[in-house]
This record gives C-alpha cells, structure tokens and sequence, in this order.
C-alpha cells in the first residue's frame, strides 16, 4: 500500500456514516483532503443489522471517494455510549484512579467486566472537588466496531465518544467566548447538548433525535420509514406554532407538526439540563446557542429555539479553523459541514493534546498491540534459545553424567510434590465455587441499581409525555404509575404459557452442584424481563369520545422509544377501564418488555 502521511476519521452514527481524510498542513493544523456522507437508514440504527449495513456502507465509499489512508479515528454512535460527569473529593493524585473506579461501579449501568471505559479529569471547583467525565461503551459494541473497521479494510487507532469529539472540536475552532455557549447536536437517535464556560465544559445526552420525527410519520401517514425519512428531507419543516396557514401538502402540513411535537419534547429537556447546570454545576445562563447535527438543517428550527430560549442562534462551523483543499466544491460542503463537528475532533487528536482525551479501544485489539510491542523481545529470547541449544550440544558428550545425576536428584524431588498435586487441584476447585457464589451476588447488587434506574427513566419518560399531551390535547393531562408488578410464571405448567413474558435462563437448580464451600449456595435467580404497569391518568372523554384511548396509544409508543425497553412487547393492554366524561381519571395498563432481564432475588 502507499505510504501517505494522512489518515481518516470515522463518525459511526445511528443514522449517517461520515468519514473525512485529513492531513496536517505547513501551518501546523488539518486539511481537509475529501469526505463523504452516506444515510444507513432504519437498518442503521438496529442491532441486528448494523454491522453488515456499515460495512458495505465504508466499502462503498473508500471505493467511490478515493480515500487513500486506511488508518482511521472512529466516534462510536451516541446511543451506544454512557456518560456521566462526577465531582470527587479533594484527595492525593494516587487514590484518584482508586475513586474514579468506585464512581464507575455505582454510576455505570452494567457491571465493569462488561464495558471498556475510560475518564479524564477536567478542572476542580472553587471548593477542591475535582471534576470528572466518565464514558463507557459495552465491551462486545466496542468489539463490533472494531470487527467492522477490520472486516471493511481499516486498521483503528481510537475510540472516541461524540461529546468528547464535539468538545474538542468546539475549542479548536471557537476558543473561549465570553460567557456560556451552549452546543445542540441533534443526532439520530440522542442528541448531544454541551456547555462551555471559563475553560470548562459539561455535557449530557438526550434520548430524542430525528428518527422520532421520521417514525411519528412513518405511522401517521402509514408509509415504510425510508419513504418517511426521504419525504421528511426533501419537504419537512418545523411549525412555528400559532395562525400560520398549513401547507397545501398533507405531507407537509403532518411533518410540521410533529417536528415541532418532537422539538417541544427537546427543548423541555434542553431547559431541564440548564437548570442542572446552573443549581449544580454553578454555571450561569447560555448566552448564546449553536446548532449542529442533520436534523438542525431543518427549516425553521434555529428560528423555535431562538424564540424558545431567547437568545441568538447560530450554527457550528466545524472547518472554520480547517483549510479546504482546492478539489472540494465549497457549496456542496457547505450543505453538510455543521454535521462534521465529530470527525473534526477525531482529526485533531492526531495534532496536539486535546481539551478532552479519551480512548475506548476494545480489550482485545489492547492485547494484540502489548503483544506486538514484545515481538522484538520475544525474538532476541528464542534466539538466545537457540544459541544455548547449539551451546549445550557442543558440551553435551562431557555433560552427560553429571546430567544423569542431576536426574535422579531431581525426580527424588518431584515424588513429594506429585503426591501434593491433589490438594492442590481440590483447593483450587473450591476456590473457583466461592468465585462463583461471590459473582453471583455481585451479580444481583448491579441489578438493584439497574431496577432503580429502569424507575427514574420511566419517570422522566411520563413527565416528557405528560408535556407534549398536555400541548396536544389542550388540556393537562397528568399521568402516573399506579401499579409496577413483575410479571412471573406461577407453576411449570403456567411457565409455558408465561415464556413469553419470562425467557427461559441458563443454569437453575442442576448447576447449583454441591462442592466443599464455606459459602452458601445461591437460590436459582428469577428473572424478570417483563413488568406490568397499571397508569392512572385525568380524564379526557369530555374533549372527545376516543381521547383517553389515543391518550394511552400515545404513551404505548413514547415508552417503545425508552432506551430501557424493547418495543417489540411493550404494548398496551386490550382491556381499558370505561368512564364517562364526569369522571375524574382513568387507568390503563402496559406490558413492558426489558432490554435485559434483571434478577428478583
């Protein structure tokens, strides 16, 4: 291959590839030789598609672009990434590593083993207290996208996460404006909103991207998502609410509004995270707002967070520090340069330090590198062997008594120790029991911290519902859990009927095997990947006679989009409770369908 001095830089979204080949210039930054930007479409977003949808999405455009570099920077996509900013105590710079982990174990969602994940410290407060970004990414997503970069020709040299890339990618180009800025990166699936204020920054991601817009009127207007998100592009635009006269297109006309629904639903969100940021993070109020990310090209949607938020709205230059090779159509870059912000950070990595400098390279591929390193010592060893083979043959006629000696001596010495082979070999069983048992409520610990998030989730995803109906009917609504009751087969034979609402588990009483253990032996877990939710909500039959039914639809498909659930079994119940419009509230009840089943003892 030819050797070439630039490399490529990934952003594997949810809903767009976008690869950009850069190379440092005279001038001590980046050019931009060539880039591209393909849509994956809904298969791009699905677990069970997406890694063959990438690959044949990067072949297609090493292929048609003429990337020369193979050697590549990925951002993995914002759904797939957790992240959390932590304030830790003043302490000596040895037991930092010692707490970061500890604030890992109680703040990830899954247990370590599981993950790869990295954290930077990022200033300290007025107070001492040192303040920490913490990501992580599981370990087989990460592998996947390894897989993938090696299955489509690319050798990977980091994993970096959107809000770092967006970060790094923000100071580069913008330094330190006065005051607070904020960053809205409206992605997919999550968009990213980020602070920057006196040379810190904090960041958090939202569970809401395009993809709502693009579902709500897939369903609506009954059409496949890719014919949605096509005409979602070429005639979407976001209502701006009050007398304004619909469009002629019904298309049109249902796009607007559910664009400003979805952006309503954003923007509460938005405002919730200001207000952490300045009760919390001691930060002021934003002076200034910048959009980036595919959906923020939507018509009118600088002009509703301008009036929503009161204050000047612009979009992110990414390239605007960036030279431009001379090949490139400015005007078509233009179109799609406030979606870089994420390979421009990648990019810079390779420069200089970076304000943010993460990596999440998976476990694996950290082996194979260590390994590499030791290739030159491995060979210097065995060819020392060698020399002491060639050494020990030229001696060996004058050697060989004392050799046979030495034998003797030697098997006098491992009579006794083979006779402690079988202690050993039992203790070493018994040790791996205890291990077992331990993991196992380890095990169960984590799912007490998972169930307590799936609550605080489900809570905040009735509030946002709550909002955006209120909007839609005109009326408050007011929605809240009544009952939350897993759902659990009562006998063998109800085990059958029930398999649907509890998926068979590996293990139970046949492998809890008595073994020689100070320990106890665990109760075989019962999984639970189901719950019932009984909702209770006001009343809406007096605004028509199907309100409360296509209330409670609608609270079906917002729950389907909480990144907790699978919206394959997340459905609302048949039966709902009848009341006339003189009644106060009414119920209705979900099945609920858990991403991963968490253990009830």
């Amino acid at each position: 291959m030819l050797k070439t001095k630039s490399f490529l830089c990934g952003d594997f979204g949810a809903g767009t590839l976008k690869i950009a080949e850069f190379e440092p210039n005279e001038s001590g930054t980046l050019r931009l030789l060539r880039y591209a930007v393909k849509p994956l479409g809904l298969e791009g977003s699905q677990d069970s598609t997406r890694a063959a949808v990438l690959v044949q999405a990067i072949q297609t455009l090493l292929k048609e672009k003429g990337f020369v570099s193979r050697q590549i920077n990925v951002c993995a996509a914002g759904f797939n990434v957790f992240s959390r900013f932590v304030k830790l105590p003043p302490v000596d710079s040895a037991k930092v590593a010692q707490i970061v982990e500890y604030e890992a174990k109680q703040n990830v969602p899954f247990p370590l083993e599981e993950v790869v994940w990295d954290y930077q410290i990022l200033g300290a407060t007025a107070t001492g207290e040192l303040e920490v970004i913490l990501v992580a990414i599981k370990s087989d997503t990460v592998e996947g996208i390894f897989n993938t970069a090696e299955t489509a020709g690319l050798s990977m040299n980091l994993v970096d996460v959107s809000p770092a890339a967006l970060c790094n990618s923000f100071r580069f180009n913008y330094g330190e404006p006065e005051g607070c800025s904020m960053l809205l990166d409206i992605g997919a699936k999550t968009s990213n909103l980020l602070f920057f204020e006196k040379g810190k920054v904090f960041t958090r991601s939202i569970n809401i991207g395009a993809n709502a817009i693009t579902q709500d009127f897939a369903n609506e207007a009954r059409l496949q998502f890719d014919e949605a998100d096509r005409i979602k592009i070429e005639h979407g635009f976001v209502s701006l609410g009050g007398a304004y006269e619909e469009p002629d297109n019904p298309h049109q006309a249902a796009i607007s509004k559910i664009a400003r629904q979805v952006m309503t639903r954003l923007h509460i969100q938005m405002n919730q995270t200001i207000q952490f940021y300045r009760n919390q993070q001691g930060g002021s109020a934003p002076a200034r707002l910048y959009l980036a990310g595919g959906a923020s090209m939507m018509p009118y949607a600088a002009q509703f967070f301008a009036e929503k938020l009161n204050i000047p709205v612009d979009y992110f230059n990414p390239l605007q520090n960036i030279e431009i090779d001379e090949s490139i159509p400015l005007e078509e870059l233009a179109t799609v340069a406030h979606s870089l912000g994420e390979v421009v950070g990648l990019g810079i990595r390779n420069l200089a330090q970076c304000p943010v400098e993460l990596n999440l390279m998976p476990k694996s591929y950290q082996k194979r590198k260590a390994f590499d390193q030791k290739k030159p010592w491995l060979m210097a060893a065995l060819f020392s062997m060698v020399l002491v083979v060639f050494a020990y043959g030229l001696f060996y006629n004058q050697q060989a008594g004392l050799k046979n000696s030495e034998i003797k001596k030697l098997q006098q010495k491992i009579g006794p120790l083979q006779s402690m082979k079988g202690q050993v070999d039992s203790a070493l069983a018994t040790l791996r029991s205890q291990y077992a048992v331990a993991n196992e409520y380890a095990t169960i610990l984590d799912d007490r911290y998972y169930t307590t998030q799936l609550l605080n989730d489900l809570q905040a995803t009735l509030m946002e519902y709550e909002a955006a109906s209120s909007n839609s009917f005109g009326k408050d609504t007011g929605v809240w859990i009544e009952k939350f009751t897993p759902l659990l087969p009562q006998s063998a034979a109800a085990a059958t009927t029930a398999s649907r609402f509890m998926p068979a588990q590996p293990g139970g009483a046949a492998a809890a095997t008595a073994t020689a253990t100070p320990l106890p032996t665990p109760v075989a877990p019962v999984m639970v990947g189901y719950y019932a939710a009984t909702l209770r909500s006001a009343n809406l039959n007096g605004l028509a006679p199907d309100a409360n039914r296509r209330f409670a639809f609608g609270m079906q498909e917002v729950l389907k989009t909480n990144v907790m659930l699978l919206p394959d079994y997340t459905k609302l119940d048949d039966k709902m409770e009848e009341v006339d419009a003189l009644a106060k509230s009414f119920s209705f009840s979900l099945t609920l369908q858990l991403k991963r089943p968490v253990r009830l003892h």
